[in-house]
């Protein structure tokens, strides 16, 4: 270790992937990032190519660690963050993977998840595992996986596969083969881990058909997870931090009291409150998970997600071609004083919570001849903090104390927007504050492998490299805030499909 010990977060997530270096006081040294292309084998099927995913992890991580003086010897060690629930499984021989990744946001799987809640399943496996029978979670996935490669299911009994949610897949490659595990928040995502029990549930993995010998260790989100093979970056170096992407940022956030909440926006939306020592079982239709797992001392976590935020912003780039670039929309929307009741439900893949509704499929809705590209490209951004309103109220309902904490700590690509910012504000009547270093979900990575290895003694100590950048207070009327919410609930009533 060098007397000034810096960390390399990989954060793989849904559209790219990235490496960064911070050092101890959480500042970024040098970054690297590729785009990770989108598959689409058929309406609402989402993959990724996990060699694909993998050579370009190693590629950025081996152009940030050139970036820096002393090279991979300045690494005291790497943490691990990654988009969630998405599933690969790959041959434990040869290490190749049997298909592609299944994404998070893939719907193949709601008629086998509507199936198993016709057969009553579902009251079960939320209070085992916090969450709801959805195609969003990996376990349906893997079932896919499984019954649709040929002969995948007679290999996994055998014992010669094996499944992993990304950061499980990246670790493997990593290590040279040497580790299959995985962290509790990871493994919170599956929808076949008892988050009370911590432990991989038979019951569950009975349920949805997946062989146990399949399935990574499980270990705290802080620790030592293995080392990375010498020939990848001259040296080994210990991986000791992994989470998913929205329990990381919810560490980046520094988000250690009861109560206090973030909510970050990029493709999706995740809001999340920290509940302390005990897992709040929601009755709003919201997960109950795993913020982190340190020493063995589980923080749990009340969180409602969002499929598209960002996203819609992309799609009015690339689907419609009314901006050339995402920063495009705030000038747009700030360009008028209303959409005119004009509403946009970007349920493009369904929706999450509250509704949990995979056949909601997006709309438009209160169109008229005066509708233009500005109207539509703030019904786009309305959208997010509407969305953020429905979780709150939800987290409010369930949990009282819930955001007790004066201001909602926000983060992710879509915070740069400062028109959407404050119109989220404005509808959630709450202060919104943006932090110093927007890379919330790499620093909390950071963060976890840094305790792990000392360079943080406790949570007070990254507690303190917290800064406020900016923040937007709400202004808005309260007749005119209930107006809009409640012309936004009609709209989301017009695409639901379930009751």
């Amino acid at each position: 270790m060098t007397s000034d010990p810096l960390i390399l977060a990989i954060d793989q997530g849904t559209t790219s992937s990235r490496a960064l270096v911070f050092d101890r006081t959480g500042t970024i040294l040098t970054s690297a990032q590729r785009e990770l292309p989108q598959i689409f084998p058929a309406p609402g099927w989402v993959e990724h190519d996990a060699e694909r995913i993998w050579h370009d992890t190693l590629g950025v991580a081996r152009d940030a660690i050139a970036n820096i003086d002393g090279g991979a010897a300045a690494i005291a060690a790497i943490g691990i963050t990654n988009q969630r629930e998405t599933a690969v499984i790959w041959n434990r021989q040869t290490g190749a993977p049997i298909h592609h990744g299944i994404v998070w946001q893939d719907r193949r799987t709601a008629a086998a998840c509507q199936k198993l809640k016709a057969a009553g399943h579902e009251p079960d496996v939320q209070q085992r595992t916090g969450l709801l029978l959805d195609p969003y979670f990996s376990a349906t996935k893997i079932t896919w996986l499984l019954d649709h490669v040929d002969g995948a299911r007679a290999a996994a009994d055998r014992g010669e596969l094996a499944f992993g949610t990304i950061d499980s897949w990246l670790l493997w490659r990593l290590t040279g083969g040497r580790a299959h595990a995985t962290d509790v928040t990871n493994a919170a995502r599956t929808m076949l881990f008892n988050i009370h029990d911590q432990r991989w549930d038979d019951e569950l993995l009975s349920l949805f058909g997946v062989p146990r010998a399949l399935m990574p260790d499980v270990l705290d989100s802080a620790g030592r997870f293995g080392e990375t093979d010498p020939d990848l970056f001259g040296r080994s170096i210990p991986i000791t931090g992994i989470a998913g992407d929205q329990q990381a940022a919810t560490f980046g956030q520094a988000a250690f009291e009861p109560g206090a909440m973030k909510s970050t926006y990029g493709t999706g939306c995740f809001a999340l409150v920290n509940t302390g020592a005990r897992p709040v079982v929601s009755s709003n239709r919201l997960l109950t998970t795993i913020a982190w797992r340190l020493d063995g001392e589980t923080t749990y976590a009340l969180e409602g997600s969002i499929f598209v935020a960002g996203a819609a912003v992309q799609w009015l780039r690339d689907g419609l071609s009314l901006i050339a670039q995402a920063g495009d929309s705030e000038g747009l929307a700030a360009r008028i004083d209303t959409t005119g009741g004009v509403y946009m439900v970007p349920a493009f893949v369904g929706l999450g919570a509250p509704y949990w509704d995979a056949n909601a499929r997006g709309a438009l809705i209160g169109l008229t001849r005066d509708t233009g590209a500005a109207e539509i490209a703030r019904a786009a951004l309305e959208s997010v903090a509407y969305q953020t309103r429905d979780l709150m109220v939800a987290m409010a309902a369930d949990q009282p104390q819930s955001g007790t904490l004066p201001a909602l700590r926000v983060d992710g690509g879509l915070t740069a927007n400062g028109w959407a910012m404050q119109f989220l504000a404005d509808i959630l009547d709450r202060p919104v504050e943006r932090p110093a270093v927007m890379e919330t979900t790499a620093l909390g990575a950071a963060y976890l492998a840094g305790l792990a290895v000392g360079i943080y003694s406790d949570l007070d100590t990254i507690a303190g490299h917290w800064r406020r950048a900016a923040d937007w207070q709400p202004h808005m009327d309260a007749d005119r805030r209930a107006t809009l919410y409640g012309g936004w609930q009609q709209a989301v009533g017009r695409v639901l499909t379930t009751g």
